[in-house]
């Protein structure tokens, strides 16, 4: 067994705090790291030998690699200190990732099966996996480390972070979502949280698989999308609704012309004809800031079949409702709410965000003729992300608007032997009222698929 592995075994069996000077195991690792000082001069030599190299430009991402994987297995071929093949390997790696990469997150992010990647400081990472959090044996070697990966991630996109700017939103150059958090208002460390996006985008297939949707859903949605009905997606943060937007997104024809509109630029559709905008934050003088409602009106401008808004969440939804009511039919957008009836009020207030003195019976007469669909999505205590409810807006009555259920979840099914829950969406009975709308579209929905009892 080589030292690495004595000091990765006293690692596991070492509680959080039993360190000496009550060091927690993120502190003990450094201690006990005995590659720190080999690391250290590895990685000098290979920036004394590459230099301004790892800085240049015009240097392709792919030349830059390869020179670094050449000069790395030059260096270590020079490094005396004995070490096993395994030990070499090791060090090459975590130098490679750290040149190249985002140091001790680059395994992380290579793994499939990891879905979101929150880091609590320099000595403490946790991962979401099949929907549960766990702690993982990483760490980064300090602080300042850490600021040095989110400032990396962070000016790949354009975007700034520091003390008179210490929120930001980022993406990956994969699309994953990345949210960072530095001092003063991170009090104990640096956080960033990545939510990670699969390098195939997940296809209907793979929700029907996951149990998110059935096939009878997932025929109602394309009919739903190719008949041009607005669809809002509803649910919390983290239960999937930016998956499922993209899942949706692709029933949407090739022949038409398709913009995007997003915070940070994540969707990913396979049509022939898509724009893609992407929303600016301010300068470090507070100017030039390009906000989601500049993009929704501006994309007014550019003749376009659909728009797709990746989320509203403030006065945009005004000109999102403006675009559904002025011949942009078919949009598809998500906001953050508990159920449809929520995912509506919602609206209603974000259009007061607008700034604009609407009398509320306006506002929700403008919800209510542009929104034909509500799609609620939750993450369940077993951790799968499921559709819970799909419900249609039929117009107003007074002062309220109509909905009614087509699909509900069926919770009464309790859940199997492993905790998972063994409901699905069922129907309620009810035809849409839009059947008829999209029959004249030449879109037709089979009676069976709203037939009380049907089975996924």
């Amino acid at each position: 067994m080589s030292l690495a592995d004595r000091i990765d075994n006293l690692r596991r069996v070492t509680p959080p705090g039993d360190g000496e000077n009550g060091f927690g195991t993120g502190q003990l690792r450094r201690v006990l790291d005995p590659f720190a000082e080999v690391k250290a001069r590895v990685h000098q030599a290979l920036l004394d030998s590459l230099g301004p190299r790892l800085y240049d430009p015009h240097l392709k991402e792919s030349d830059l690699a390869a020179q670094v994987r050449q000069t790395l297995q030059e260096v270590m071929a020079a490094e005396q200190t004995p070490l096993s093949q395994a030990d070499r390997t090791r060090i090459s790696q975590e130098i490679n990732d750290e040149i190249l990469g985002h140091g001790p997150l680059e395994a992380l992010l290579r793994d499939a099966e990891i879905t979101e990647i929150m880091v609590n400081g320099p000595d403490s990472i946790y991962i979401e996996k099949a929907g549960k959090i766990h702690p993982v044996d990483a760490h980064f070697s300090g602080e300042s480390h850490l600021r040095r990966v989110i400032d990396k991630i962070v000016a790949r996109v354009g975007r700034r972070i520091d003390e008179s700017s210490p929120l930001v939103d980022a993406r990956l150059p994969d699309g994953s979502r990345v949210n960072a958090v530095v001092a003063p208002i991170a009090l104990d460390g640096s956080i960033l949280t990545i939510r990670k996006f699969s390098e195939d985008p997940f296809t209907d297939r793979d929700l029907i698989a996951f149990g998110t949707i059935s096939v009878p859903v997932r025929d109602f949605l394309e009919a739903c999308v190719r008949g041009r009905r607005n669809i809002v997606i509803s649910g919390g943060t983290g239960s999937g609704k930016t998956t499922t937007l993209n899942v949706i997104s692709s029933f949407i024809p090739h022949d038409e012309r398709i913009v995007t509109i997003e915070d940070a630029a994540e969707l990913r559709l396979h049509q022939d004809h898509v724009l893609r905008m992407e929303a600016r934050p301010a300068n470090i003088e507070g100017r030039g800031e390009v906000a989601i409602r500049d993009l929704v009106k501006n994309a007014l401008r550019m003749r376009p079949d659909r728009i797709v808004v990746g989320e509203v969440r403030d006065g945009a939804a005004l000109d999102m409702l403006q675009a559904m009511n002025t011949g942009h039919d078919g949009s598809i957008t998500t906001v953050h709410a508990n159920s449809p009836r929520d995912a509506l009020s919602r609206m209603e207030t974000m259009v007061l965000m607008a700034g604009l003195d609407l009398p509320i019976r306006a506002i929700r007469d403008q919800v209510s003729s542009a929104v034909n669909l509500v799609i609620q999505q939750s993450r369940l205590k077993d951790g799968t992300r499921r559709i819970v409810q799909i419900a249609e807006v039929l117009g107003m009555e007074g002062e309220v608007v109509t909905m009614q259920d087509l699909f509900t979840f069926d919770w009464s099914a309790g859940r199997d032997e492993t905790g998972r829950f063994r409901g699905h969406l069922v129907p309620t009975g009810i035809r849409p009222k839009f059947s008829q709308d999209l029959a004249d579209l030449g879109v037709d929905l089979p009676l069976q698929l709203f037939a009380l009892g049907a089975r996924p």
